[in-house]
């Protein structure tokens, strides 16, 4: 579900597996939380999250998150802010691989991480959760009005919008493209780039940079918690959420 590569000059891969989709359920969740949390005391210097070919991840995975009950949820719901607070707020670089489709929480693991490196291709990238019926959580909203501003973030998350990696450099909801078999090797190379500046000055001011990030989580974490449950919760997500697994079969 999760493989993880150790590369030189103590950087780690933690790289998605879990096929088809690299859905995100409670045990996915779990693990990538004990990979980030646990890599400065493994003596990690920086790490790069990666999906699989022509796939980062699709997301929450929906058909199974909706055979939860409410506590199974509620705790659920509060491990992936977990998640996402530790990615924001790491002690060592974090760099997303984009291998491929990235929607919804695929894009919203990659938007906490320090850099982004999407394939080039016919790849789409976005929060596209209001399409599928979700509000979108206010942490998270803060986190991608950070990297695009205000108004971009207005137009990408009302509209639910899937957009293309050109149309994500040009925003900045990405910072590269590159070839697919590229992908990794370019992460790699950002994290190696970090780690050759001298570590006391580059850890001191990303930590500086990334402050605001650690403040969003700590003013609202608690809040898009509650928020997030009663809206999974609500008649007119629960609907959609069933609507769009049936999609989902007739695909399949």
């Amino acid at each position: 579900m999760l493989e993880i590569h150790p590369h030189e000059g103590g950087i780690r891969e933690l790289r998605l597996a879990r096929p088809p989709a690299n859905a995100l359920d409670a045990a996915l969740v779990g693990e990538l939380i004990r990979a980030v949390e646990g890599a400065p005391e493994a003596g990690v210097r920086a790490l790069v999250l990666s999906g699989g070919p022509k796939m980062f991840s699709a997301g929450l995975d929906v058909p199974v998150l909706l055979g939860l009950g409410r506590p199974e949820m509620e705790a659920f719901l509060g491990d992936l802010l977990a998640l996402l607070r530790s990615i924001a707020t790491s002690r060592v670089p974090v760099i997303a691989a984009i291998t491929g489709h990235s929607p919804a929480g695929g894009a919203v693991l990659a938007i906490h991480c320090d850099y982004r490196v999407m394939a080039e291709g016919d790849f789409r990238i976005g929060l596209n959760e209001v399409a599928v019926g979700l509000p979108l959580p206010r942490v998270i909203h803060s986190t991608l009005s950070r990297l695009v501003g205000p108004a971009a973030a207005e137009k990408l998350a009302v509209a639910g919008a899937l957009i293309g990696g050109a149309e994500a450099l040009r925003l900045g909801l990405i910072d590269e493209l590159a070839p697919p078999e590229a992908v990794v090797e370019r992460a790699l190379a950002r994290a190696r780039d970090l780690l050759a500046l001298p570590p006391r000055a580059m850890s001191a001011t990303r930590a500086l940079a990334r402050r605001d990030l650690a403040e969003s989580f700590a003013r609202e974490e608690r809040a898009t918690w509650e928020a997030f449950v009663e809206d999974w919760f609500s008649p007119e997500t629960q609907g959609a959420l069933r609507a769009l697994v049936e999609r989902l079969k007739k695909k399949s």
